[in-house]
């Protein structure tokens, strides 16, 4: 690709404010070294290197947006705990304002640990509650929202929903009904629990497995023609524009009502296959912000989530890593 259309593509991302809510969390690293296993069960012994904290979640959402030279707008709930604490000094670090994350007694603040010995995850801890908010904090963080969107003009909208529990088919219904009014974009990285929950948006990202077990249908990754007829079905009943779904190493599929397009996975080393999706969902939003089409915001959003996959860990893409990938892409331009 020409080195002016990749400055004119980051120009046109650049600035775009988005509104990024749903499940917020902290992800936590231990790296070791594995010598050998323990005698008092057959399990690895690490010997632990060096600790890692990062944003993760919808707080990952936001970092790929921030480092693509976007403004986003980190919207999620909170324990007042001491993992509240690492994270705002986590958003502080990494130059984002807490002005949407809302403090919430008696809820603790989602940690994910993973232990990782050499380049292999060897076991994840999760420190969590994914009950669904209810009653004043339901009201109390729908409150919250709202006060953001009065306070902000968004060119794009993600729901980051990991099912624990911020993001509620009340919550969903009323900034999908603002988003529309002020025909703002609206994007979901579904999980489960709502999957149904999101009618009238714009873009609706899951994973091959999301996507089945959300519609309980057993179908192939190889059965393109199965996976159109669901999809089809599903986006008419649920009022949806486009379903872009992620189908790890052979790409994603772009689906409309009229239409469909297969975009292959570009070659990679694949190390980590953690974030990838909030890289997709992230570069996808930004490009539909920027008025670009929906292809040309799949076959970009393909290929970012490809390139996290290259390192270990939940890592946000960023501008160096997508603009040397862009300079060796030829077929950019003549993307409808």
């Amino acid at each position: 690709m020409e080195q002016s259309v990749i400055e004119n593509f980051f120009a046109s991302i650049s600035g775009k404010k988005i509104l990024v809510i749903g499940d917020v969390m902290i992800d936590s690293y231990i790296w070791g070294k594995v010598d050998r296993i323990s005698p008092e069960a057959p399990v690895p012994i690490v010997s632990v290197v060096k600790r890692e904290d990062r944003l993760g979640g919808a707080a990952n959402v936001a970092l790929n947006l921030l480092s693509l030279g976007a403004v986003p707008i980190l919207c999620g709930i909170v324990g007042n705990d001491n993992g509240y604490r690492i994270f705002k000094n986590l958003l502080l670090d990494s130059r984002l304002n807490d002005e949407g994350i809302y403090v919430a007694e008696g809820r603790p603040t989602t940690i994910k640990t993973r232990i990782i010995g050499g380049k292999q995850q060897l076991l994840r801890i999760d420190e969590e509650t994914s009950q669904p908010i209810r009653d004043q904090l339901e009201q109390q963080f729908l409150e919250h929202v709202q006060k953001l969107c009065r306070s902000n003009n968004f060119d794009a909208i993600v729901f980051q929903d990991y099912d624990k529990g911020a993001l509620t088919p009340s919550i969903i219904r009323v900034i999908i009904d603002y988003g529309r009014q002020k025909h703002i974009p609206l994007l979901v990285d579904p999980k489960r629990r709502n999957f149904m929950a999101y009618r009238g948006v714009t873009l609706f990202k899951p994973n091959f497995k999301e996507f089945c077990e959300g519609l309980q249908v057993d179908l192939s990754k190889d059965d393109t023609e199965g996976i159109r007829k669901v999809a089809i079905r599903f986006l008419e009943q649920q009022d949806i524009q486009y379903l872009l779904l992620t189908l790890s190493e052979r790409g994603v599929m772009l689906i409309n009502s009229q239409q469909y397009h297969t975009i292959p996975a570009h070659v990679r080393d694949i190390a980590d296959v953690s974030g990838a999706g909030d890289t997709v969902v992230s570069v996808a939003a930004l490009c539909m912000a920027a008025g670009m089409t929906p292809y040309q915001a799949a076959a970009l959003a393909n290929l970012a989530g490809g390139l996290v996959c290259e390192k270990v860990g939940v890592v946000p893409i960023t501008r160096s890593m997508l603009e040397k990938e862009l300079k060796e892409w030829k077929s950019f331009d003549s993307m409808a």
